[in-house]
């Protein structure tokens, strides 16, 4: 028997017609496959760090149940942030932290605090009232007062400033002073920091905070 093209043009026309939805979704399938390597964004490259688990108070020592390890995409990671806990335990934070902060170096007590300041020294101050200790804020500028302890007279009432704008780095026992006043910790150049410590031996030092 003769095969008859046009028949069987005609069969297969037929069989697309009748076949249709079927065709049509397998395609859209295939397309939909071959689409999405291309759609799919690359993930962004990471970079893990140790982050503050919960609140962390200024001048605690750190342990490892304070702080987490987590992945962040590299282009937010900041500067000088650390990324291995067991380089923070045992040491203090400079201020107060944020659950889920990643610390850097300069968020703890250590020489990285002076690294915008060349020649200076971290001088421990102890301020006469704690409440006073407990405003200041890492970042903050102050005045240093002295007032004589054994003066009388109008002396007895009177302070002098000891030394003019300096940044505090670290209040690392702010509102937790004992009988002698609170620590604070500031920025100053050597001179500056004899010319403190000669002070507190003769007198009850206090801060007034400068603005911005």
């Amino acid at each position: 028997m003769s095969h008859d093209p046009r028949s069987a043009v005609r069969d297969l026309s037929r069989a697309v017609r009748r076949h249709r939805p079927l065709l049509a979704a397998g395609l859209t399938a295939a397309a939909v496959a071959t689409a999405l390597p291309t759609l799919a964004p690359t993930p962004a490259p990471t970079t893990r760090v140790v982050t503050a688990l919960h609140d962390l108070a200024p001048g605690s020592p750190l342990t490892a149940g304070d702080l987490a390890s987590v992945a962040l995409p590299r282009a937010v990671v900041p500067e000088g942030v650390l990324t291995s806990i067991g380089t923070a335990v045992g040491r203090a934070v400079a201020g107060p932290v944020r659950r889920g902060e990643p610390l850097t170096d300069v968020r703890l007590l250590g020489s990285a605090l002076l690294a915008g300041g060349p020649g200076l020294v971290a001088a421990p101050v102890r301020l006469a009232d704690p409440a006073t200790a407990a405003l200041l804020h890492a970042g903050d500028h102050v005045d240093v007062l002295a007032a004589a302890t054994e003066a009388s007279g109008p002396a007895a009432t009177s302070a002098v400033t000891v030394a003019s704008r300096l940044q505090v780095l670290a209040v690392p026992a702010a509102g937790q002073g004992d009988g002698d006043g609170a620590l604070v910790v500031l920025a100053a150049t050597a001179a500056t920091a004899a010319r403190l410590a000669a002070a507190a031996v003769r007198s009850r030092l206090s801060v007034t905070v400068l603005a911005p």
